[in-house]
């Protein structure tokens, strides 16, 4: 691939396309949509010659792009079928991250999913199997996928609980990849599809 247009949906606070600015090559413009009006303050601040930011809702223009991406925002749609359905068509290949909520000590213990919906916003739970089913019953070609995990990765994931869980994760994930991300959560998928 060697896209010269890039744009994020739900682009937050805008670091992931500055990010991507920084480490691509000159002829690549990006831009970043984003309907709240606090996240675009902050990410409006980093708008430069090629990195460009909106404050509209991206499904209700025409523009098209070699990538769209929608990192950490379908499960906060209601209608998130409609969701991506309308995105299939804004970009020849979409990059999806998708948290993976729905796990074993999750189903067991609800209040860890009660307990995201009010901190995250989070009103979609997944696990791999059923963000890739949704991808496809949208009309999806899956490319590529892999696990990230944030869990045990990023410094805003370190509480008692994750740190708890890391070592029992990395162990899983050596016997079968899936495994820990079904067991005991913490995963992402991030998806590459047509």
């Amino acid at each position: 691939m060697a896209p010269k247009s890039i744009a994020e949906i739900g682009c937050g606070a805008g670091e992931i396309l500055n990010q991507l600015y920084m480490q691509m090559d000159n002829d690549v413009s990006f831009i970043g949509y984003e309907i709240s009006p606090y996240a675009f303050e902050m990410c409006k601040q980093k708008t430069n010659d090629r990195l460009h930011f909106s404050l509209e809702d991206a499904l209700k223009n025409n523009a098209f792009f070699d990538i769209v991406m929608a990192i950490d925002v379908v499960e906060h749609i209601e209608d998130y079928f409609g969701f991506l359905r309308t995105i299939r068509n804004k970009g020849k290949y979409k990059i999806f991250h998708i948290p993976l909520e729905m796990s074993v000590i999750k189903t067991l213990f609800p209040s860890y999913l009660i307990k995201s919906r009010k901190k995250a916003g989070h009103i979609q739970y997944f696990n791999k199997d059923t963000a890739l089913a949704t991808l496809a019953d949208t009309g999806y070609e899956i490319i590529d996928y892999f696990y990230t995990n944030g869990s045990n990765e990023l410094q805003s994931s370190r509480n008692w609980e994750n740190m708890m869980l890391k070592f029992p994760r990395k162990i899983l994930y050596l016997i079968n990849n899936d495994l820990p991300a079904k067991l005991l959560g913490g995963y992402s998928l991030l998806v590459l599809a047509k």
